[in-house]
Formats: structure tokens, C-alpha cells, sequence
């Protein structure tokens, strides 16, 4: 098994189970990882998700057995891709990372919503140095992370940021102690997940979709998504609850 899916109260945890080799990504790995991501889609009592690893390391990379089969077929380059398949879940995702995070384990990191470091973790996208270029959604996610100028410098150089460092230019949320960035990121799923799950999902598409066009388009969608939550009874029951000063019970709806 290459990961797993589990499932405590509202919030699904994907776990890469590779811990052996690092957590490289191979052909199996991408179909497991694809299938997790389309099934936790499905889930309706799911409303966050994290991802995190076993082992010392989030993810190296592409395992080089199978990146050698896409140099002599390179229709299979697609079979390997991963990122899309855990960009495309409309619920949160928050990522844990420990370790390494490098090349498509990093683009697999970037594909989160939020990012929980700790604080020996280190990222780097480190292709340019054999030659090639991210393709699993680095050269996209990264300057929308960190902005063009450092996202450029990153991907030119292949250097590795440290976690420290990696805060500091908001390409992580938190650094935190030394194999407590999971346990973290579960507190913070929780978090999330206390509030209405309508409401997340739009402010997650508000935001990505909007900041891919003009402000002017991107208002009209947070006006048009603010109009759509009115109908819903979870904004009911936001209102009702802060009014009569009690815990909200959101269900989705």
C-alpha cells in the first residue's frame, strides 16, 4: 500500500506510505494517490483534508525508475502527475510537511491549501539542475504562493529553503517543533472544519479562481458565491447561533 485514506470525525487524512524510499512517487503511487483524491471528494461528512507522510521525509521526488520509462515513453508523463488530482478536491486541504519536500513532492505540497512545516524541513525544485522543468504544476503554483520574482529565482537556481526561511516568504503557514507538524495540521483541519463547510468551499474557490483573472471578475465571483450561501441553511444556523450565543451545528446544506 502507497497511501491510505482515514477518516476521524470531519476531517480525512491521506498519508504517503513509501517511507522506505523516501515517499518517491512511481506509477503506483500517482494511481493510489488519484483514486484517495477522488474518493474524498465524494465523502459529504468530509469537510478537510490533510496530507502527510511516514517516515523522515514528506516526499523526494519522482522515483527514477519510473521517470526512466516516461524518457522512453513520454505519453506516460501524465500517468505520473499527482498535484491535479489533490488541487481539484474543492474542500481545504491542509499539508504536512517533514523533512524533504523535493521537486514533485514539493509540487505536491504546493497543490495544499495551507502548508504546516517543521522546523527541519527543507523544499527545493531542483530540475532545472538535470536539464529539465517542473511538470506537475510547480512553475504555476509556486509564483502564485510566493509571487513571480521569488518563484523565478527558486525555480532558476534549484536551491533548497529552509523552513525558517520558507515562513518567511509565505510559502508555509507555521513552523513547527520537530515531528509535530501532522499533529498540527490535524489541530488546524479541526479548526477549519468547526465552521460551515459551504462556506469554506467557496471562499477556497473565491480565492483561487478569482486571483487567475481581473479584481473586477474576481468581485463578481465573491458577490455572485456571497449571493448563493444566502439560500443555504448552514447560513441559517450561523446567524441563529451567534444570536443566541451557542456552538453553530453545520450540516453541509
Amino acid at each position: 500500500m502507497t497511501a491510505s485514506l482515514e477518516i476521524v470525525g470531519r476531517v480525512a487524512a491521506i498519508t504517503l506510505k513509501r517511507p522506505e524510499v523516501g515517499n518517491l512517487i512511481d506509477f503506483g503511487f500517482a494511481y493510489a494517490l488519484s483514486d484517495l483524491a477522488r474518493e474524498v471528494r465524494q465523502l459529504d461528512d468530509v469537510w478537510v483534508v490533510v496530507l502527510k507522510a511516514e517516515g523522515p521525509d514528506f516526499c523526494l521526488g519522482t522515483d527514477p525508475k519510473s521517470l526512466s520509462e516516461v524518457y522512453v515513453d513520454d505519453s506516460r508523463l501524465a500517468e505520473l502527475r499527482v498535484a491535479h488530482s489533490i488541487a481539484e478536491i474543492e474542500k481545504p486541504v491542509v499539508c504536512a510537511v517533514q523533512g524533504s519536500a523535493f521537486d514533485q513532492g514539493f509540487e505536491l505540497a504546493l497543490a495544499c491549501d495551507l502548508r504546516i512545516a517543521d522546523s527541519g524541513a527543507t523544499f527545493a525544485m531542483r530540475q532545472v539542475l538535470s536539464g529539465t522543468i517542473p511538470w506537475d504544476g510547480g512553475t504555476q503554483r509556486l509564483p502564485r504562493v510566493v509571487g513571480r520574482s521569488r518563484a523565478i529565482e527558486l525555480l532558476m537556481t534549484g536551491r533548497t529553503v529552509e523552513a525558517a526561511r520558507a515562513r518567511e516568504i509565505g510559502l508555509v503557514s507555521e513552523v513547527v517543533d520537530p515531528r509535530n507538524a501532522a499533529n498540527r495540521a490535524f489541530e488546524l483541519a479541526e479548526t477549519i472544519a468547526s465552521h460551515g463547510p459551504t462556506a469554506l468551499r467557496y471562499v477556497k474557490e473565491a480565492v483561487l479562481s478569482g486571483s487567475e483573472g481581473s479584481l473586477a471578475s474576481g468581485l463578481r465571483l465573491e458577490a455572485d458565491l456571497s449571493f448563493l450561501l444566502q439560500s443555504t441553511s448552514d447560513r441559517h444556523e450561523g446567524i441563529s447561533s451567534f444570536l443566541e450565543r451557542r456552538t453553530p451545528e453545520y450540516r453541509g446544506k
